[in-house]
C-alpha cells in the first residue's frame, strides 16, 4: 500500500507545470543600452508627432511606402491583421508605419493611403516629413530592418519585410520577417510575433485586454 501511494505522489510530481515563458531578448549590437532615439515627424493628418507621443506603449513598426508594387501591401494586411487581434489591447499598443519615401508620401497621400486600404489610424500612425536618408538610418541602426533606394528594385527601393518589436523603454525586442523570400507573408512568423507581443503585455507589463 505504501508503495502504492509513493508512486502515485511521484506521477503527480511529475506532471507539466504551466510556467511563465522566458523573458524576450534585448536586440542591438548594444544590447540593452540599444534604444530607439528621439524622433519627431508628421502623421497622416499633418500633426508633428515624436518617440513622446508614444511613450508607455509597445510599438509595432515597419518601414514601407506608399507606392510599393511588392511586399507592402502584404505587410499592411499582416499590420492589420495584428491590429484587429489586438483590439483590446489599443490603449497599451501602438503601430507605426514610417514611410521612406517622404518626398511623395505627404500627410494626404498617407491619410488618402489609409483610407483606400481601410486601414484605421485609432492607434496606427503613419509617419513622414523627415529627409530620406535620416528615415533610412533610422530603419538600419536603430530599429534594425533595411531600408534604402535602389533604382533597380520595383518603385525604387529595396526595404525589409520585417516588423520590429519595440518596448516601452525604447529597447528592441524582436524583428520578424513577415513577408519570406517568396514575397508572401509568413505564417510562422506572425504567430511569433504575436506571441512574443502577448508574452511582452501580459508577462512582463502585467497588463490586461480592455473589455468592451
Amino acid at each position: 500500500m505504501f508503495f502504492i501511494l509513493f508512486l502515485a505522489c511521484s506521477e503527480k510530481q511529475d506532471l507539466p507545470r504551466k510556467t511563465e515563458p522566458n523573458p524576450l531578448p534585448y536586440l542591438g549590437n548594444m544590447g540593452i543600452d540599444h534604444t530607439i532615439p528621439p524622433f519627431r515627424f508628421l502623421d497622416q493628418d499633418s500633426s508633428w508627432r515624436s518617440h513622446k507621443d508614444f511613450q508607455n506603449k509597445v510599438w509595432i513598426t515597419e518601414f514601407f511606402f506608399s507606392t510599393c508594387p511588392t511586399i507592402c501591401p502584404i505587410m499592411n494586411k499582416q499590420m492589420h491583421r495584428l491590429q484587429n487581434d489586438f483590439s483590446g489591447w489599443d490603449e497599451s499598443l501602438q503601430l507605426i508605419s514610417f514611410t521612406i519615401n517622404p518626398s511623395y508620401d505627404s500627410p494626404s497621400i498617407l491619410k488618402e493611403y489609409a483610407k483606400k486600404n481601410k486601414l484605421s489610424t485609432k492607434n496606427w500612425s503613419f509617419l513622414t516629413g523627415v529627409p530620406e536618408v535620416q528615415v533610412h538610418e533610422l530603419g538600419v541602426k536603430s530599429f534594425l530592418v533595411h531600408a534604402g533606394k535602389d533604382e533597380e528594385e520595383a518603385g525604387g527601393y529595396a526595404h525589409s519585410g520585417a516588423f520590429t518589436l519595440v518596448d516601452k523603454s525604447a529597447h528592441v525586442r524582436g524583428v520578424y520577417q513577415i513577408t519570406g523570400p517568396s514575397g508572401a507573408a509568413d505564417e510562422n512568423e506572425y504567430q511569433r510575433l504575436k506571441n512574443d507581443l502577448e508574452n511582452l503585455l501580459i508577462y512582463e507589463y502585467h497588463l490586461s485586454p480592455r473589455k468592451d
